[in-house]
């Protein structure tokens, strides 16, 4: 080899020399630092150090058991079994929306305690929930949205500005919409409705109150000089507890009701089993309510002035905490 050839490489070799020296202190400090970890803190190191090791691995499982759960749908499929859709292939099957229109009057935000205001919200989200996953979604607004309501679904649900198929407007309803295609749900109607006019706009009032302003809703309405009416609940439904009904359940009750045409159908699809509720005409099969008289309190069944039907305060029942994670993930539904 000429000394030439010795000098060009000199300076790659001190160089790799360099790298080694330090290659091998820091090894040196790992060892070090790892002797000085406690007995847990090895252990954990030695954890994390394998799962990243494996973490290949277990990309290649799972792949393998999304092939295998595939195969397995596709053989049931060729056997003439049928399939459990899932909900992206339900909510493409999904008709179109009903011209009918839902909405929640929030212009009732100052009569209502806060805590009674967070109720309201998570009934709204309930109704917003079961809306989108509805064969017949109607067309939902919310109006008079603001105050304690607003500032309480900013903080707690900062995601609801993106919802989508909702309208939410600051003006009144009546202010939205002609007054000649308004109906007020209201118990307090002497109107029962009968059947839905899908031309129509049904409004229900955003009240969790504990019936501490029987009536309101139907004096606004008479007020305003619009159509009202109570749903058909007396004709089909005895319940041992009071009939009241929070905002989702009347939402709901109208979506199943698009859906089946039936409003004893739609009451007990969606009426709570604790309310004791059974076909009218079937009353001496009910158990006697023992809960003696409890102030409704829960989250998302509350008071609702719009749907109260008139029952003793001793025949009211103590019942469970509703809240919105019974929904849909519920979600889940507000």
């Amino acid at each position: 080899m000429s000394s030439d050839t010795v000098k060009d490489l000199k300076p790659w070799q001190e160089r790799n020399d360099v790298a080694s020296e330090n290659k091998d202190g820091q090894n040196g400090a790992d060892n070090g630092h790892i002797e000085t970890l406690s007995k847990n803190q090895r252990k954990k190191l030695m954890r994390h150090q394998k799962w990243e090791e494996e973490r290949t691995l277990r990309k290649q499982r799972r792949k393998e058991k999304r092939l295998k759960r595939s195969l397995e749908r596709k053989a049931q499929g060729e056997e003439g079994g049928e399939l459990v859709p899932s909900r992206k292939r339900l909510r493409k099957e999904v008709k179109p929306s009903s011209p009918l229109r839902l909405v929640i009057d929030c212009s009732f935000d100052s009569l209502m305690m806060f805590k009674d205001v967070r109720k309201l919200h998570k009934q709204i989200q309930r109704c917003y929930a079961v809306n989108r996953r509805a064969l017949h979604p109607v067309q939902f607004y919310l109006t008079s949205l603001g105050g304690q309501l607003k500032q309480n679904m900013d903080k707690t649900d900062e995601g609801w500005v993106n919802w989508k198929e909702i309208m939410v407007r600051t003006e009144a309803y009546h202010e939205v919409m002609g007054k000649e295609e308004l109906v007020y749900l209201t118990s307090d109607s002497p109107n029962v409705l009968a059947e839905l006019d899908e031309t129509k706009a049904y409004v229900i009032g955003g009240l969790v109150d504990h019936n501490h302003h029987k009536g309101i809703t139907f004096e606004r309405a008479k007020e305003l000089g619009i159509d009202h009416a109570q749903l058909p609940l007396n004709s089909f439904v005895k319940m041992n507890s009071r009939k009241v009904l929070a905002v989702n359940h009347v939402f709901e009750i109208m979506l199943k009701y698009l859906e089946k045409r039936d409003w004893q159908e739609a009451f007990f699809t969606v009426l709570p089993l604790r309310k004791g509720a059974i076909p009218l005409g079937q009353e001496g099969t009910a158990t006697e309510d023992k809960d003696g008289g409890g102030e409704e309190d829960s989250d998302s069944d509350s008071d609702t002035e719009t749907v109260t039907q008139d029952t003793p305060k001793t025949q009211r029942p103590k019942e469970r905490e509703w809240g919105a994670q019974d929904t849909l993930q519920s979600e889940e539904a507000p």
